[in-house]
C-alpha cells in the first residue's frame, strides 16, 4: 500500500490566536491517527507561481489513514478552534 501525503498551504491567517488553539489540539491529534510531520513553516524558497506561504506536510501510512484521520473526532475539534482563522487548502496526495 503507498504511503499518503497531507499538505497543508496557508494563503493566510487572519487569527493568530485561533491557529494557535487549532495548532495544540491538532498536532496531537494528527499524530495519534498515524501522522507524521515532515515539514511545517515558510517555504525556504519558491519558483515558479510559488507563494511565500506557510506549509504543513504530514505523511500518513494510506490515504485512508491520512482521510480517516482529517474525518476524527479529535481533528475535527481542532478544525473547530480554528474557526476560520485561516483561509487554507489541504490536499491529500498518494505516494508513488
Amino acid at each position: 500500500m503507498a504511503k499518503a501525503y497531507w499538505i497543508s498551504a496557508y494563503r493566510s491567517i487572519s487569527n493568530p490566536d485561533a491557529l494557535a488553539a487549532y495548532a495544540k489540539l491538532a498536532g496531537p491529534a494528527l499524530s495519534a491517527a498515524g501522522g507524521r510531520f515532515l515539514a511545517r513553516g515558510v517555504p525556504a524558497q519558491v519558483y515558479e507561481a510559488g507563494l511565500q506561504q506557510r506549509t504543513v506536510l504530514l505523511e500518513f501510512d494510506s490515504v485512508e489513514a491520512a482521510c480517516a484521520a482529517h474525518d476524527s473526532p479529535a481533528y475535527q475539534e481542532a478544525l473547530a478552534a480554528l474557526a476560520g482563522g485561516a483561509d487554507r487548502e489541504i490536499r491529500i496526495v498518494e505516494g508513488l
